[in-house]
């Protein structure tokens, strides 16, 4: 069975699209012949800059013969039909079979499709991979009609066995497949033909190129890293740079350059960030003081000097990022010297955040509200909280990060302690972004979780408030990232937050923006920040009215507070969705959650659902529980007692809640049952009102074994009424005794 050898050669492939051409090129081929009945082994792509490489282990010679068995017209069906038939088919009248069939008498045909060689099909499956090839932009040039990312120069296609390798006859808009390739540009730019991949690879690395990407990525780190250990530095961690510049040589050459000694000063990420979006260099740094010191660029080409003129030329082009880098720095230093932080975000008033959301200083007015009060919960003194609030985003007016924007929070962290701000309002400059996302770290400073507890707040409410929900998979705002990151801020902290029932959510609506927009506008009044919020949070009347027209304020107060507080529903029921994703890689089952949120018998959620760190440690329990045997078996003793108990109240038309009598007794399992409930009662209340609920699961385990002996031993509708009335009763003792844990009828299975 031969190997399959391709390669696309070309101009130069951007870097980002060579993961993704590599994919869809062997998708695409192996895909093909296994539809047109070539089986194949395995098959690996591989990319350079030049090239697109795919090698398949295997292929079948040749495809099966298939059999194909067609119904067509009846007998006695006009001529044209069954001329019709025959043309589809390509057969002849006398080819065709005549079977009895529930309609009568039918012709079938049966047709053989022969088998192809494989260099037929891999001709057909190749030409069509290159002509429909997913490019996310592609080209046309010269006169031809094929789009490629880069003009196509050429196609090397050749099966491979133990006679040798042959050719496969293969043309597209003018460029014959053939068995010869091209080195490296400048170093072994002369053709050479091939015999097969390992061949191919070889030849190719004797022409200075390697081929794989992850192989050259491997190279740069080892490279990078020993320069660096040999002068006492260490290379900075950068996965998606290393990925790209693996991408745009082909031989890397890994080379160490200085930086002046006039740029050192600048902060780290500075340095890091311009070097790396402007130049794609490596940053080096020092481990005693966390300094960068030096670059690392890669070459793709050795030279006669080993790459002096080209870290010459590097050192004369990154001068002159830097000098801009440093112009930045210095101006957004006398800025915040001369002004203070606060005097930076002045700006801010004339930045708009949202249309329908007022500006950014606005969003900061709101976020410093709620960061005073969320401080209280989460262990921050609330004028700390504030203040970090009030210069979170100034470093959105300088114009470092106007440059770049990917330094917004750590330019803030800098600015800050310029400024003179202490006692974690620098940190929480930087900090009330996170988390970005399910792997960034944490915040667990206090200032930093209240400021960015209000951050996400206030993007959730405001947008839930103007009806910009997530629709599908459309989230333009990151509203599902912002839940996560205050769902992970409140477990991560262990924090105590009731996001509705403390009044957060009323308070980042009681914003005066929040409050003119559609039905939040109270009586043609603009309140401000704490008349609005009290309004929203006390249940009394209130006298903020400036219109004499509005005489029934309290009316219309109600109206505000109940539109809020649906809001602010619809927003819980939004983290409790994002929460049971989040919880789902932990092992806690959807259902396990929806136990622990509803109270049993209605849609009504529990009055603490809205303390996420209750909720999953709630759930952590109850999921441990039913883990185990005593968890399992009890949920199913659980679910027997309320189906009998359900169906015996609708039958009966009345309820059995009115107590059970043990003195009605008749069996010894029974009296168990009696004396075990007494037992869990006494442990599972006081359990579950000290928040301990693996005491509470304990108490419940103890019931399993006596519940079970129970329906094992007891008839429960039996002849004597007032016996089979007691027993009913006792089935809704144990199941409000097990309810007092979770709405178990919600556990699945």
């Amino acid at each position: 069975m031969p190997d399959l050898l391709i390669e696309l050669f070309s101009e130069e492939i951007p870097a980002r699209m060579q993961p993704g051409a590599r994919d869809a090129l062997r998708r695409l081929v192996t895909d093909g012949l296994v539809e047109a009945g070539l089986t194949h082994g395995g098959a690996q792509a591989f990319s350079t800059p030049r090239r697109l490489a795919l090698a398949v282990e295997k292929v079948g010679a040749e495809s099966p013969t298939r059999h194909e068995e067609r119904k067509g017209p009846r007998v006695d069906a006009p001529d044209k039909a069954v001329e019709g038939f025959l043309r589809a088919t390509g057969l002849t009248r006398d080819d065709l079979e005549v079977r009895d069939d529930k309609k009568g008498r039918v012709y079938f045909a049966r047709i053989t499709h022969p088998g192809r060689p494989a260099d037929e099909i891999v001709a057909k499956v190749v030409e069509q991979t290159i002509r429909q090839f997913p490019w996310p932009k592609s080209m046309r040039w010269g006169r031809g009609s094929l789009r490629w990312v880069r003009p196509l120069h050429s196609i090397l296609c050749i099966l491979s066995d133990e006679a040798g390798a042959r050719t496969v006859a293969l043309e597209v808009d003018g460029i014959r497949a053939g068995e010869t390739t091209r080195g490296h540009r400048f170093m072994a730019p002369a053709p050479f033909a091939v015999t097969g991949f390992d061949d191919y690879q070889a030849r190719l690395r004797r022409a200075h190129v390697m081929l794989d990407a992850q192989a050259r990525a491997d190279h740069i780190r080892a490279e990078a890293e020993s320069m660096a250990f040999a002068q006492g530095l260490e290379l900075v961690e950068d996965r998606a740079l290393l990925d790209e510049v693996a991408g745009l040589v082909e031989w890397p050459v890994v080379l160490m350059g200085e930086i002046g000694e006039g740029f050192l000063d600048l902060p780290p990420e500075v340095l890091q960030t311009s070097m790396r979006e402007h130049q794609k260099f490596f940053s080096v740094r020092n481990p005693a003081t966390g300094q960068i010191e030096k670059f690392v660029t890669v070459a793709n080409r050795e030279t006669a000097d080993r790459g002096a003129t080209i870290l010459a030329g590097n050192r004369k082009v990154l001068a002159a990022r830097l000098s801009d880098a440093r112009f930045f720095w210095e101006n957004d230093l006398r800025v915040v010297n001369e002004k203070g932080l606060e005097g930076m975000a002045e700006g801010l008033a004339d930045v708009t955040f949202h249309a329908k959301l007022g500006s950014q200083a606005d969003r900061v007015a709101r976020i410093e509200a709620l960061a005073r009060e969320i401080a209280r919960k989460v262990g921050a003194k609330p004028d700390l909280a504030a203040e970090a609030a009030r210069v979170c985003k100034a470093d959105l007016q300088s114009e470092m990060v106007g440059e770049f924007p990917e330094l917004q929070g750590i330019m803030g962290r800098y600015y800050a302690q310029a400024a003179g701000h202490d006692d974690g309002v620098p940190e929480a400059c930087e900090e009330h972004y996170r988390p970005l996302g399910p792997n960034d770290e944490v915040p667990a400073a206090p200032v930093s979780v209240a400021v960015a507890l209000a951050d996400k707040l206030d993007t959730l409410t405001g947008f839930w408030a103007i009806d910009e929900k997530p629709t599908g998979s459309k989230d333009p705002f990151a509203l599902r990232r912002a839940a996560l990151g205050v769902i992970r801020l409140v477990l991560g902290n262990g924090s105590r937050i009731n996001l509705s029932g403390d009044g957060m959510v009323r308070h980042v609506l009681a914003t005066a923006n929040l409050l003119g927009i559609k039905e939040f506008r109270l009586r043609r009044s603009r309140l401000n920040y704490e008349q609005a919020f009290r309004l929203l949070s006390k249940t009394e009347p209130s006298d903020l009215s400036d219109d004499p027209s509005d005489v029934d304020t309290s009316a219309r107060d109600e109206q505000i507070r109940s539109q809020a507080e649906g809001l602010a529903n619809d927003l819980l029921a939004f983290f409790h969705d994002r929460l049971k994703v989040h919880l789902r890689d932990q092992g806690i089952r959807h259902d396990v959650i929806d136990a622990c949120l509803y109270d049993h018998g209605s849609d009504e959620k529990r009055a603490d659902s809205d303390d996420l760190t209750l909720l999953v440690k709630r759930a952590q329990a109850l999921s441990d529980f039913l883990k185990t045997d005593d968890g399992d078996n009890l949920l199913q003793g659980f679910k027997r007692a309320n189906n009998i108990l359900t169906q015996a109240e609708e039958a009966d038309g009345v309820e059995y809640s009115f107590g059970p009598d043990p003195r009605l007794a008749e069996t010894a399992e029974e009296r168990a049952v009696f004396a075990a409930l007494d037992r869990a009662e006494q442990a599972i209340a006081p359990a579950m009102q000290a928040e301990d609920f693996a005491a509470a699961m304990r108490a419940m385990a103890d019931l399993r074994a006596p519940i079970d002996a129970f329906f094992e031993a007891v008839q429960i509708n039996t002849d004597n009424q007032v016996v089979r009335r007691n027993r009913l009763n006792l089935l809704h003792r144990i199941r409000e005794a097990c309810l007092q844990v979770a709405d178990l009828t919600r556990i699945e299975g």
